[in-house]
């Protein structure tokens, strides 16, 4: 099982761009349990990022939807990041 922890930045992109669209909101915590489960599960699409970006991670939470995070421990990771593509990246 993966420890879930969220910076403040993560919680304020939240608050910005997800928080009251209920169905993408619902969908979001769905995830977030599969992650917990298994991050690299193949429905979140965990992946490594690169550039600028290489000590992070990204997984979907649906098509233009993603979470980047890192791994602070094994079984501990931080999220840092959510919004579309253009927004994260």
């Amino acid at each position: 099982m993966t420890e879930i922890a969220f910076s403040s930045s993560f919680k304020r992109a939240f608050k910005k761009r997800i928080e009251g669209r209920k169905p993408l909101e619902d969908k979001f915590w769905k995830r977030v349990e599969m992650f917990k489960a298994d991050p690299y599960d193949a429905r979140l699409r965990t992946h490594k990022l690169s550039g600028d970006l290489q000590e992070f991670w990204s997984f979907s939470i649906e098509y233009d939807v993603r979470v980047v995070f890192q791994f602070a421990t094994q079984h501990r990771a931080v999220f840092t990041d959510i919004g579309s593509h253009d927004e994260v990246y």
